[in-house]
């Protein structure tokens, strides 16, 4: 499976508003936007110019992040996981268009998105509901 790059890093947070303080004030990452919808929080951070962003996610289970690629056809990535013996779960949406999450031996988290709304990213800058 061709991927194209790594775009997000999904971070499950606990309490994403003090997590998002902490590190605006202390690391001084650029802060893309910080919702609050459909009962929950979900705060962009940008470390540096170049992807992946850094998401805290309020309704992500478990530890470990989510290392999010996109794909040109999301529809043949998801053929392709399911030939090589991977389910690749249900299909997700995430403002940028459609996804699918699959775990690896090791609780290793990765998922594909295929770019579908490309004017997301200018919609959601710089609102801040938190």
């Amino acid at each position: 499976m061709k991927l194209e790059s790594l775009d997000f890093v999904y971070m499950p947070s606990r309490d994403p508003a003090a997590e998002l303080a902490q590190i605006e004030e202390q690391l001084g990452w650029a802060v893309a936007f910080a919702i609050e919808a459909f009962g929950t929080r979900v705060a962009m951070l940008r470390p540096t110019e170049q992807p992946p962003a850094f998401l805290l996610a309020g309704h992500l289970h478990g530890d470990r992040p989510v290392l999010v690629y996109r794909v040109d056809s999301l529809q043949a990535a998801v053929a392709e996981l399911e030939a090589a013996g991977l389910d690749p779960g249900p299909e997700l949406g995430i403002p940028h268009g459609p996804m699918h999450e699959f775990e690896l031996e090791g609780g290793h988290r990765l998922a594909i998105y295929e770019l579908t709304r490309p004017g997301a990213a200018a919609h959601l800058e710089g609102r801040r509901d938190f």
